[in-house]
């Protein structure tokens, strides 16, 4: 199930890690950053409603859905008292369980406060939408990933570790040369565009996004 679920999230330009056990799970939502974390009941180390409660006694702010073959009134109410934001059970329709995605999404920043806005770029974290002076411009998933994430960080160097991180999964495999194609690509179109920012290289670090001289 988890497979199937991974590869159909995939082939719809989700971004997503797996792990199999209430362990690991907790290891990667402290290190991690994630819009969402989708959860099962039954795992092979105990029962995932513990780690939802550990998460929220710890004020930590991922949103939760919980998938799990446990449909009851009873299991539903259980898991929304532990601190799940959302609860589905199984069998699910995937465009269901990616409407509750974005629900979910669109929970965490306002209206007023969601865009990223730097020079004459603006990015909508909510819809991945990118715009040059309020003009729409279209980038692949990856892409736009790379540039979210430099622009939640204006004039700062951000690691080309933390870059990989934004846009491949744990279980990707990835080119020597993959983030600098990405970055190629990005300055390009941002050229074309008339962007009033750039982004430079910082020899063996990383990349930062910065106002044009």
């Amino acid at each position: 199930m988890a497979r199937a679920l991974l590869e159909a999230l995939r082939r719809r330009d989700v971004l997503a890690d797996h792990v199999r056990t209430i362990a690991d799970a907790d290891v990667m939502a402290r290190v991690g950053s994630y819009d969402v974390l989708v959860l099962d009941r039954r795992l092979p180390d105990g029962e995932g409603l513990d780690l939802v409660a550990a998460l929220r006694q710890r004020k930590h702010p991922v949103p939760i859905l919980v998938l799990t073959a446990l449909g009851s009134v009873d299991h539903r109410v259980d898991g929304l008292d532990s601190g799940a934001d959302d609860y589905l059970a199984k069998p699910f329709a995937i465009e269901e369980l990616l409407a509750r995605l974005r629900a979910l999404q669109r929970r965490g920043p306002t209206v007023s406060d969601r865009y990223l806005n730097f020079g004459n770029l603006s990015v909508d974290p909510a819809t991945n939408d990118i715009f040059v002076g309020g003009s729409l411009v279209e980038f692949p998933r990856r892409e736009y990933l790379v540039l979210e994430t430099l622009m939640r960080r204006p004039n700062r160097i951000v690691t080309r570790p933390s870059l990989v991180e934004a846009v491949y999964a744990f279980e990707d495999e990835i080119g020597s040369n993959a983030l600098d194609a990405h970055i190629s690509r990005i300055r390009k179109k941002l050229l074309l565009a008339e962007a009033t920012v750039e982004i430079r290289a910082v020899r063996n670090i990383g990349y930062l996004i910065r106002a044009k001289a």
